[in-house]
């Protein structure tokens, strides 16, 4: 987990209070995920000379004659021993990474709207294992920088970024709510898959505002329900199974929202229905899926009968 390079890129300029998350110490600290075993396990991959990086739908490190025999059993070893893998897919020297979420079908629903993001410093806000990010580099951004306090999702990242290590992108372990206030330093901000588990979502809408320098963009992806601007879905236990859904807004409530948060030019740019074709049980993620929390008889319906999961991207600028 070198952070050398990030830190030469963030020194000087706005973004360098980050550089406490990248140093030894805080490292050592982290308790959550068993933060050893996840280094001990990144340090286990052998050396490779890659031919080739592709960052289309499946993200592709290398082709399968990259790898000797002895090198492609020990790697996807080590690869199996990170399940689950909940964004993807990926393709590691022939080795493929069929992820839980088919995350190229949400990725594919984003990018004719998405702003430029050539040049760009870009923030993204629970990275998981950086499926988003290596999407954005296709971009040629200067820089692409993840967020995540779940471990095993950054080691995760660092285990795809061993095959290509000078790609611009970076996964730091730590959560927004850890991040210095009043950053400002990142033209576009993405929060996908974030907001419904906040206690308070409009602590997560000021925080991003916060990271974004004036005039840029955020890039906003959620569950969403049905109902006039105002409401908002509050599950009293669980939600498709989860404990850790806190609101889920309607379209107008979440437009409401970021306008009193201070967002400008609010447009909605897609909505659709999440399905199981979409979300899965796979190799790779075993356990239980979308599958397993609707309804069988009424698929509109979650298993605790509450509507099934929709979601809407939105994109809104940063006051100048």
């Amino acid at each position: 987990m070198d952070y050398s390079a990030l830190k030469d890129l963030i020194t000087e300029t706005k973004l360098e209070p980050l550089t406490g998350f990248t140093e030894t110490d805080y490292l050592d600290q982290l308790k959550y995920g068993d933060f050893p075993r996840w280094r001990e396990l990144l340090g286990k991959f052998p050396a490779v000379n890659i031919t080739s990086v592709q960052l289309g739908d499946i993200v592709k490190f290398g082709a399968n004659n990259d790898l000797d025999p002895e090198k492609h059993a020990v790697i996807k070893s080590l690869l199996q021993e990170m399940i689950p893998w909940r964004k993807g897919p990926f393709n590691v020297c022939g080795i493929p990474i069929d992820s839980e979420w088919l995350s190229n079908l949400k990725w594919a629903r984003l990018t004719e709207a998405l702003p430029s993001l050539e040049g760009k410093k870009i923030l993204d806000i629970g990275c998981g294992n950086a499926y988003y990010g290596f999407r954005m580099l296709d971009q040629k951004p200067e820089f692409v920088i993840g967020i995540d306090p779940h471990l095993a999702y950054v080691a995760q990242f660092w285990a795809l970024k061993h095959f290509a290590p000078n790609l611009p992108i970076y996964a730091l372990p730590c959560g927004l709510e850890q991040f210095p206030r009043s950053l400002h330093g990142f033209d576009v901000v993405f929060s996908m898959g974030i907001i419904y588990h906040r206690r308070s979502p409009i602590d997560h809408l000021q925080q991003c505002k916060q990271c974004l320098k004036p005039g840029g963009e955020l890039v906003l992806e959620t569950l969403y329900v049905d109902g006039p601007a105002g409401y908002s879905l509050t599950p009293q236990k669980k939600y498709a199974r989860m404990s850790n859904i806190w609101f889920i807004p309607s379209i107008g409530t979440l437009e409401n929202w970021l306008t009193r948060c201070g967002f400008k030019n609010v447009r909605i740019i897609n909505k659709s229905i999440t399905t199981t074709k979409e979300q899965r049980k796979t190799e790779w993620m075993p356990f239980e899926s979308l599958k397993d929390a609707i309804d069988i008889v009424d698929t509109s319906k979650t298993i605790e009968g509450l509507p099934a999961p929709k979601r809407v991207v939105i994109i809104a600028k940063s006051p100048s």
